[in-house]
């Protein structure tokens, strides 16, 4: 396990790093053409100013902004591991290590390993502990913050989004080799780039229904995280709606610089709680609700 972790880190820290670099020099040549061909520069026989003439704070500027260049890999690899963290927890299960080495694990309909869950998701939803269970409500908290990271740089968002990812996709591989006991890598690549699939349509399902309204919202969620079952209770659809339009007004009102330490407190408002809401009478129909008659007893 310390081996995997080990070429886990070194991975994201040598992508982020070429990312990086190749954000720098993108940036660099920018600058650079702007200012060969900007025509507003001015010419070699204007005099210089006092203003434009070397200081010594501009080696502090420049000695600083490269410490600063130097760390923002560690950086973006350890603050979104820390975001997939809070993400990742929110529907773990377990599967019995005695049961999966005598091959007694329960299955589901379609074959898919049942272990043990005891998280709201599980046991207020009825969602199963299953591998994908945990992938869907694990990529709906992604896309939460997929979302809110929209609102940075082009290039910061891309490279935080990036991380997020690379963090979803070796953890899930290592639940399949540790967990499911899938020991081919062959075989394991096959379902991440199923998993990939799901992964872009789950976030063209969830843009869509922020767009045009909870109705196709609440579509996308029962199709993605209740695989479209007919036995599902449309109060838990209706209340898991609600909590993603309250967690994405709550992550809007983070201030970026705030954005990588505070994700984990939206996450800790649970979706059940908007289950009162949504068993509340909506203003329309106050008053209009039919009420049962209290029950008479009959003396005997």
């Amino acid at each position: 396990m310390a081996c995997r972790s080990c070429r886990r880190q070194f991975t994201l820290l040598a992508r982020q790093t070429n990312a990086f670099t190749e954000i720098q020099n993108a940036a660099a040549l920018r600058q650079f053409t702007h200012q060969t061909f900007d025509p507003r520069r001015p010419t070699s026989d204007q005099k210089r100013g006092f203003r434009t003439t070397p200081r010594q704070s501009g080696i502090r500027d420049t000695i600083a902004k490269l410490f600063r260049q130097s760390t923002e890999p560690y950086r973006v690899v350890q603050a979104t591991e820390d975001i997939y963290k809070a993400c990742a927890r929110e529907a773990l299960y377990t599967i019995s290590e005695k049961d999966r080495k005598a091959g007694t694990i329960p299955k589901t309909a379609e074959g898919e390993d049942i272990g043990e869950g005891k998280t709201m998701w599980h046991t207020d939803f009825n969602l199963p502990p299953t591998f994908s269970t945990w992938s869907q409500v694990t990529m709906l908290h992604m896309y939460l913050v997929f979302a809110r990271l929209r609102n940075l740089e082009r290039d910061t968002a891309r490279s935080w989004q990036r991380q997020l990812v690379d963090h979803f996709f070796f953890d899930a591989e290592a639940k399949m080799d540790l967990s499911h006991g899938i020991s081919s890598r062959t075989l394991r690549h096959g379902y991440l780039k199923d998993l990939f699939v799901q992964w872009r349509g789950v976030i063209a399902a969830y843009d869509e229904g922020v767009v045009k309204g909870d109705p196709v919202l609440a579509a996308a969620v029962w199709r993605n995280v209740f695989k479209a079952r007919d036995d599902v209770d449309p109060r838990a659809i209706a209340a898991i709606v609600s909590w993603l339009r309250l967690c994405l007004k709550m992550l809007d009102q983070i201030p970026d610089e705030a954005l990588y330490y505070q994700v984990e407190a939206v996450f800790k408002w649970p979706a059940k709680n908007e289950l009162a809401l949504v068993d509340k009478p909506a203003r329309e129909l106050e008053g209009q609700l039919m009420q049962e008659p209290p029950i008479q007893k009959v003396a005997v």
